[in-house]
């Protein structure tokens, strides 16, 4: 399954996260949907699930693998190829308009909360 994830810092580095229904964390990540690039995916996805307006994508790396195996709720199993986009906004966040998101946070290395997915720190948290 083809998706795309983004990083978001706010002005003190630290990672914005969104709460799932489920009450994990995740970054604003999705599949990406017939005839979309990625780089319309990641904006759509973060737009839903996070409120914020996408400017510019820097490509960070490519996931995939086991370890990116995800179970949806109806039982259904997909095996991800996940595309890491580091995101810039435009503006201040609007509301989510999915029902995916039950919160949004920012997070410092020390406070991270950890994913569903096992996305590496170090490609989380860039040093600019």
């Amino acid at each position: 399954m083809p998706g795309v994830a983004g990083i978001i810092h706010n002005s003190e580095g630290e990672l914005l996260l969104q709460k799932k229904n489920d009450g994990s964390w995740s970054l604003p990540a999705g599949a990406i949907e017939p005839s979309e690039s990625p780089q319309e995916a990641i904006k759509r996805e973060v737009l839903e699930e996070t409120g914020y307006v996408v400017r510019d994508l820097k490509l960070i790396d490519v996931f995939g693998g086991a370890d990116f195996r995800y179970t949806y709720s109806n039982g259904h199993e997909v095996e991800n190829i996940v595309i890491l986009f580091l995101c810039f906004c435009e503006s201040e966040p609007k509301k989510p308009s999915d029902d995916e998101t039950v919160e949004l946070g920012f997070f410092s290395r020390t406070d991270f909360p950890g994913l569903s997915l096992p996305y590496p720190v170090a490609s989380l948290y860039l040093e600019d």
